[in-house]
């Protein structure tokens, strides 16, 4: 380790054992049945709502006590939950979707009009869910609740890759009439016990859950916002999990054999989003020139430590729908320095913001700005607090460090690059054109078809959408060696998080 890891450790370590001495009396060891995990969190703004969560631990809370009609294999493809099955009628409009046998901690059924008012509320612009927009082609007049165990959903337009939508982030079902989540009530395999914003989150198991009752006599997310703290923590025994762990922490931990690190090859995409939508950045040869001008190769190298995989300025890589056959885009300063003379910006200056939300945002945008120094640029890293980082972006600045965990790539597109994704869509893309090829894609019966149009639309927005992808990061989790029945997964895949099949000692 250098002295400025060391350093860094040490502080994280002071800091860990101050969020310990809040938690618990003595060390996870003794934790006597309780599961001890460790996420940052968003302080006091925080909320138990699963409709509006947009952090990985408001994710992981929500998946511990509630549960979606489907869920993500590693690769993004669908896997039934709360949906037993489901089928398109001929259109893609109409989708009758039968529901498997399930309760809530109240135990009440989870029933279709459960469902139905859950989609209502993500679908309501006044919820504010990051959602919304999955469900935004839904005609809630005309679904309806066949029985309680089956529901019909029907579309204003077709989509036949309309279930990807059912797993996404912030999609849980939670109880008809539900507006108050302060002590919440859902079918996941733990149920409410505690919880203050900024504070940890006690669960308890449930032992009604449909997939039987988890392991874990209780389940508790402590918040530990830097890096170093959460490694720290782990190591001195005060938790179980270490959530979201540098390249630099995981091959620490990689010889420290009262720990494992649970690595997801690329699971995470590196990028910056240069917003189209205002100076300079409107300007499309400034944007050719920056992807030009930028070494994705060093970054992986230095920024990952070579953990992961070189991006193409697209997201997905390795998923369904992905164009494998798209040349690598390789840096030219050549091209960046003249285009940057057409474009009349030589010796422009921006501020690039970035965080320590990510791991790697920071090293990242200086390496990015010594790189974009070389064509002529001056980007300066500008640190912006974790805790609303990834709020602040959406409006914020015309730079940003951002990252996305895998998602179905029409989920992606959708939520991300189409006309009407409103503030999710952090480059302020436009492009009717890319709207066409996406909503045909959508209405395409044949899978084939369906793959060429997707690849159009993202070829389009490659080369427009101001979004430079330059890698893929693992994802990289630890744990105690006294856990087991975790793996590792992908953020946003069923097993990403999932912590009633761990077991301790």
């Amino acid at each position: 380790m250098t002295g400025v890891n060391r350093r860094k450790l040490l502080k994280g370590a002071l800091g860990a054992l101050a969020v310990a001495s809040l938690t618990a009396c003595g060390g996870a060891g003794g934790s006597n049945g309780r599961l001890r995990v460790a996420f940052p969190t968003s302080g006091a703004k925080e909320s138990l709502d699963p409709h509006t969560s947009s952090l990985f631990v408001d994710q992981a809370r929500a998946k511990a006590l509630f549960d979606t009609l489907v869920g993500y294999a590693d690769d993004m493809s669908v896997v039934p939950r709360l949906a037993e099955s489901w089928e398109p009628d001929a259109t893609g409009k109409r989708w009758l979707i039968r529901l498997r046998s399930a309760r809530f901690h109240d135990n009440r059924p989870v029933t279709a009009d459960d469902v139905l008012y859950s989609y209502r509320r993500i679908a309501d612009p006044a919820t504010a869910s990051p959602a919304r927009w999955q469900f935004a082609a839904v005609d809630f007049t005309a679904s309806r609740a066949r029985s309680a165990g089956e529901l019909e959903l029907v579309l204003r337009a077709p989509n036949f890759e309309f279930p990807s939508a059912w797993g996404a982030p912030a999609t849980e079902i939670v109880p008809a009439g539900t507006t108050d989540f302060a002590a919440p009530v859902g079918s996941g395999p733990f149920r409410f016990a505690s919880f203050q914003p900024g504070r940890p989150a006690v669960f308890a198991r449930f032992d009604g859950y449909w997939e039987g009752a988890p392991n874990p006599a209780e389940l508790e997310f402590i918040p530990i916002n830097d890096e170093s703290a959460r490694v720290a923590a782990l190591m001195s025994g005060q938790v179980h999990y270490a959530h979201d762990i540098s390249a630099n922490s995981a091959s620490l931990l990689q010889h420290d054999d009262r720990t494992e690190v649970l690595a997801a090859p690329g699971g995470t995409m590196q990028a910056v989003a240069l917003k189209v939508d205002r100076a300079p950045f409107h300007d499309p040869r400034l944007v050719r020139a920056i992807a030009s001008g930028v070494d994705r190769r060093t970054l992986l190298d230095v920024a990952l430590s070579g953990r992961g995989l070189v991006g193409n300025d697209l997201f997905g890589k390795g998923l369904k729908y992905y164009p494998q056959d798209l040349p690598q885009r390789e840096r030219d300063l050549g091209l960046a320095r003249s285009l940057l003379r057409e474009a009349g910006a030589e010796g422009l200056e921006f501020e690039l913001l970035t965080s320590a939300a990510d791991p790697y945002f920071e090293s990242a945008a200086t390496l990015l700005g010594e790189q974009l120094g070389e064509i002529g640029l001056r980007a300066t890293p500008r640190v912006r607090p974790s805790e609303t980082y990834f709020s602040d972006i959406k409006t914020a600045g015309v730079a940003a460090h951002t990252r996305t965990a895998p998602l179905p790539l029409t989920t992606f597109m959708a939520q991300r690059m189409r006309g009407d994704a409103g503030s999710n869509n952090y480059t302020g893309y436009r492009s009717p054109e890319f709207d066409a090829l996406f909503s045909q894609a959508m209405s395409t019966p044949d899978e084939a078809e369906r793959a060429r149009l997707l690849a159009d639309a993202q070829r389009l927005a490659r080369d427009n959408s101001g979004l430079l992808v330059w890698g893929f990061s693992d994802w990289n989790v630890a744990a105690s060696g006294a856990l087991s029945g975790i793996r590792a997964a992908p953020p946003n895949s069923l097993d990403w998080a999932r912590f009633d099949r761990a077991s301790l000692g």
